[in-house]
């Protein structure tokens, strides 16, 4: 029970949080209550029409009443729509524009343990699900329980007997409606996570189809998304066999009491207790209960499924998030980094990084080495604060830069991978990425210039305005490296982070992406993961790491006579050049 109310108070501070438009929806619900009260008075128009069986014997004035009451009901009925509407669209907006912000926030830690899929859901299927409670539901559930007691009373008023045999009824169906209700919400859930569980199956094929493709995965993909479209299948008969089970029970309980009504209200009429008006504004009375009765218990459906949707909501909106401007405000990043006895470990028991240390000087170029899994790329990550050290450092100019304003020192550093992604969009939005301001067209086509870009840019049938295709799909993977790089070069970045950028590409591309490599890593403060050997022999100092250990550092000369893995590595890239 106290669960219950804690879900009810979030759910209402999550709407309130959302500034909602307080008064526009005070209207709509006063209005929907002026819809309801004059619904009520038309069964007693009707009445006296049944009663006169004839237009001559209701006055002007009851004539110019009754059509007041319809136009009256038709238009509060429909700006009440509306404005519920337009403020359930606003809280929801308000919602998803928090979450959005927040999902930018939150540190990359949180999506390494959440689907995507499941995250987009959260987005749109779970605020939808609110949208649904708020603009169809809440205020049929307030103006349905004034419905209900509006029409007894005057039920009660009229004729107090039939009232009590049309009661009669209620409890005997809701001793069954309630524990169908209960198993509604449960198989409601259910679908909940198994369409979220779905969407993500679907969000990594569609984002990834060429690697489903050329692995000739479709099979097993089929299979995965096969699996879940028959649990929502599942999922979905379970629902229809409720409903099968609840609307013959409503059906039933209506023509039950039809039948007792006009089988008793028929033994009134007969015997003058009542008149055939009266009977007629009986029934029509008892639509205006049932009516309602279902829109309350549509209601508690939905608001059982909006609790979940919220504590879903909520989860994300309480995760702990990056601090973009806390700290202090970094202006020269071209200083001299130290990494401090770092240890780093995602689980617990399994460290990547141990006890690491190492000195990156300013304007230098440091090269990590090393097998594959010894930790270079985590020591990236460390570095960009992705992630924080489990113990240990990382200063420059002797500050901590876990003290420092991430956002100023993310702006500080420029970062080219291998993988060089690219967003959908022209080539200039992909050159102009993340900058906070517009540069100039002579900018973009000088940092073009220094990447090597510039060339098959404007070969282009539209020039900087082509469009690239999702993840840039229609630019190859030289081209797509130099954009990376010229992207970097607008930045103009204190630091420079290279993941081996030319490790993936043919020779004649390699050579240009090295000498754009060249233009953009001059003054700058560069670390670079080093795959080949020409990278290597021109850096400043090299770090060989093993196993998250530092077991070497220095020169190209110095490990190759004193460092025997080093000098391996150095070897196979010999002998693979001469191969080439």
């Amino acid at each position: 029970m106290e669960n219950k109310k804690n879900n009810i108070r979030r759910f209402i501070g999550l709407i309130m949080q959302s500034n909602p438009p307080k008064v526009l929806l005070s209207i709509a619900v006063v209005l929907s209550v002026v819809t309801t009260l004059v619904s009520l008075t038309i069964p007693l128009f009707t009445k006296n029409l049944v009663n006169g069986f004839s237009f001559g014997s209701l006055s002007t004035g009851q004539i110019i009443m009754m059509a007041a009451a319809f136009i009256a009901q038709v238009v509060s009925g429909g700006v009440s729509v509306y404005f519920l509407h337009y403020g359930g669209n606003k809280i929801v907006s308000a919602i998803r524009e928090r979450l959005w912000s927040k999902l930018l926030r939150l540190p990359v830690p949180y999506y390494d343990n959440k689907s995507s899929g499941d995250t987009i859901s959260r987005l749109t299927n779970d605020t939808a699900i609110l949208k649904g409670l708020i603009t169809e539901h809440v205020t049929g559930f307030f103006t349905g329980i004034l419905s209900v007691i509006g029409a007894l009373s005057i039920l009660f008023y009229m004729n107090w007997q039939m009232t009590l045999i049309m009661l009669t009824v209620f409890p005997v169906a809701a001793l069954i409606m309630v524990p169908i209700g209960r198993k509604m919400y449960a198989i409601s859930k259910s679908t909940q996570e198994e369409n979220a569980r779905f969407t993500s199956v679907v969000n990594r094929v569609v984002s990834e189809i060429r690697l489903v493709k050329a692995s000739g995965s479709e099979p097993a993909e089929y299979e995965q998304g096969r699996t879940g479209i028959n649990n929502l299948f599942r999922f979905g008969l379970k629902e229809a066999r409720m409903q099968a089970l609840i609307s013959p029970m409503v059906s039933f309980v209506i023509i039950l009491l039809l039948v007792c009504l006009i089988g008793f209200g028929g033994v009134q009429v007969s015997s003058g207790a009542m008149t055939a008006g009266e009977l007629v504004a009986f029934i029509m009375y008892l639509f205006q209960i049932m009516l309602p009765i279902t829109q309350i218990s549509q209601f508690f459906t939905q608001f059982q499924k909006a609790m979940g949707a919220t504590e879903s909501i909520i989860g994300i909106l309480d995760s702990e998030e990056e601090e973009q401007d806390n700290g202090k405000p970094l202006k020269e990043l071209n200083q001299t980094l130290e990494v401090n006895h770092v240890t780093f470990a995602y689980k617990a028991e399994e460290a990547i990084l141990r006890d690491v240390s190492l000195r990156i000087e300013a304007g230098k170029v440091t090269a990590l080495v090393g097998p594959s899994g010894s930790g270079k790329t985590t020591l990236f990550s460390l570095l960009e604060r992705f992630y924080a050290p489990t113990s240990g450092s990382i200063k420059i100019g002797g500050t901590d830069i876990k003290d420092t304003s991430l956002r100023s020192w993310r702006r500080g550093i420029g970062y080219v991978s291998q993988e060089s992604p690219i967003i959908a969009g022209t080539i200039k939005d992909n050159l102009c990425y993340g900058l906070d301001r517009e540069p100039s067209q002579e900018e973009i086509k000088k940092a073009a210039q220094m990447a090597y870009a510039d060339g098959f840019i404007e070969a282009l049938p539209e020039s900087y305005s082509t469009e690239v295709g999702e993840r840039g799909i229609k630019l190859s993977g030289g081209q797509r490296q130099r954009i990376a790089i010229a992207r970097a070069l607008l930045r103009d970045p204190q630091i420079l982070m290279l993941d081996e950028a030319t490790s993936n590409l043919d020779s004649k591309s390699e050579e240009v992406v090295q000498d754009a490599l060249k233009n953009l890593m001059i003054g700058r403060t560069t670390v670079v993961i080093a795959h080949r050997l020409s990278t290597v022999v021109d850096a400043d100092s090299i770090v060989f790491l093993d196993k998250g250990v530092i077991t070497g550092v220095g020169t190209h000369e110095q490990l190759y006579a004193n460092h025997a893995m080093y000098r391996e590595f150095a070897n196979g890239q010999l002998r693979m050049n001469q191969t080439a």
